[in-house]
């Protein structure tokens, strides 16, 4: 019985499930996991002495939910909301917050084998929140590291807001 035969197992590849959104003219996802729920623009209630890319908090089913608009986070151009925008209702952090993106496009379920390291200049996002780039059908989408989005002390503060 020495003679064992190995079986080169290939590893399988998972099928990975994003919601994907629209900022400024470049494609994003998140694991779909993360999102809760997405809604239409609403009230939002301004905090005072908030950074400046938290726009404040909405009142959803009773519960305070902290929303940031993404675009300032990235450090993109303000623009006024339309009916395409929309809150996405994550878990971050452990901390359920709202994301306010210009839209959402779908739900798409790609091999994780799509999805490659991006490069340093690949887009106008900082790296450090960025889990990769994945070509789909000639669509590049960058996937955010959600858990990324907030520093510790950013945690903490969203914490006591919410």
């Amino acid at each position: 019985m020495e003679n064992l035969t190995v079986i080169n197992e290939k590893k399988q590849n998972e099928t990975l499930q994003l919601v994907t959104f629209t900022l400024e003219d470049e494609e994003f996802a998140v694991d779909i996991l993360k999102v809760q729920e997405i809604n239409r623009m609403k009230e939002i209630t301004r905090i005072p002495n908030s950074p400046g890319y938290i726009e404040g908090v909405i009142n959803l089913r009773g519960k305070v939910i902290p929303v940031i608009n993404l675009r300032k986070r990235f450090n993109l151009p303000v623009k006024e909301y339309n009916e395409q925008s929309r809150i996405m209702i994550m878990e971050v952090c452990s901390i359920i917050i709202g994301l306010i993106v210009d839209s959402v496009s779908e739900v798409l379920r790609i091999p994780d084998d799509l999805v490659k390291p991006a490069p340093s200049i690949a887009t106008t996002v900082s790296s450090e929140f960025i889990k990769g780039i994945a070509e789909v059908n000639n669509r590049l989408i960058i996937l955010l590291e959600m858990d990324k989005l907030l520093a510790e002390n950013e945690q903490k503060a969203l914490t006591e807001i919410s």
